[in-house]
């Protein structure tokens, strides 16, 4: 069996990846973080143009509905580069919660930005004033909500809110949503831990100690391997999360558990070995990868802790 992304996700991928770098993403990062999002927006904006808004959303809505690993193909790509904004929330969980909603056909253009708190794993809906439409899910049913109390996140440009429900429920998957926001989540752990690695890399070839860079010594070398065999491991995690969700197997959640874990391991693991490499420098606001340091941190408890993930795997083998 061929486990290979084909031709066509991987031109998907490097439609994103032109657009991304032809953008200033830590500028709209750190607009974002002081409540301007226009800049943001415009990152957005890019992003429907290729389809990426429109991902899961039902043909009949102007959507791709397309396949789980197409979402993990884009959204690795969004942690890349650390895209600002609740791009879990609006591009892969409500397209599940408003399956039946005409209103998806604005998520789907890129015209609506969703923000979504499913408690109790997701207790705080992200960038809740920034979105145009806030969701609470919770009991198997989903309501709008309104925006109360702000709560500072580790990551500036992630703004957290207490929400509460202004209408009457409908029906929708409540448990999908949640299986769909932890894969996406993971995807962009993955993504960012790709970045972090290759930002760590790139300057080990640069920084000097003691006459040589350090990147010929055999210590720096190891644990930028460790990274990469972290990274690697995890990334066939997500895409097999992805294929069970897209099948609708009984194993869905252990799977998606375990690509969650996995990738907030992997994240944090190369989060670490990257403020190392720079040193001092790394942990400077005004340089890049503070931005990256302080996302790997946000996304690893949300949709789920690492502890509440490794507990449901645990649970599915036992």
């Amino acid at each position: 069996m061929n486990f290979e992304l084909d031709a066509q996700q991987r031109d998907f991928a490097g439609s994103i990846d032109a657009a991304l770098a032809a953008a200033d993403v830590p500028g709209a990062v750190r607009a974002w973080a002081n409540g301007d999002t226009a800049p943001g927006r415009k990152v957005w904006a890019q992003l429907a143009d290729l389809g990426v808004t429109a991902l899961l959303v039902p043909e009949r809505f102007d959507g791709l509905d397309a396949h789980p690993v197409d979402l993990v193909v884009a959204l690795e790509r969004l942690g890349h580069w650390c895209v600002p904004g609740p791009i879990t929330e609006s591009i892969a969980v409500a397209p599940v919660l408003l399956a039946d909603d005409e209103r998806c056909a604005a998520l789907a253009g890129g015209e609506l930005i969703v923000t979504v708190a499913l408690p109790p794993q997701v207790p705080r809906a992200v960038d809740a004033d920034a979105a145009g439409l806030v969701l609470i899910a919770e009991s198997g049913g989903v309501s709008e909500a309104q925006a109360s109390e702000q709560h500072e996140s580790v990551d500036p440009s992630r703004r957290l809110f207490d929400v509460t429900a202004t209408g009457a429920a409908w029906d929708a998957d409540v448990a999908r949503a949640y299986e769909f926001g932890a894969l996406a989540t993971a995807a962009q752990l993955v993504g960012a831990g790709q970045a972090l690695l290759d930002a760590a890399v790139d300057y080990a070839k640069q920084r000097a100690q003691f006459g040589r860079v350090i990147g010929s010594y055999q210590a720096i070398k190891h644990k930028l391997a460790d990274v990469r065999i972290s990274v690697e491991l995890a990334r066939p995690l997500v895409y097999g999360a992805a294929l069970s969700l897209a099948a609708e197997s009984p194993d869905t959640a252990r799977d998606v558990s375990a690509a969650k874990a996995a990738a907030a391991d992997a994240a944090l693991l190369a989060a670490r070995s990257a403020l190392q490499t720079h040193g001092a420098i790394g942990f400077t606001a005004e340089h890049d990868l503070s931005l990256w340091l302080l996302r790997v941190q946000a996304l690893r408890p949300a949709w789920g802790e690492p502890a509440v993930h490794r507990r449901r795997v645990l649970e599915a083998l036992t």
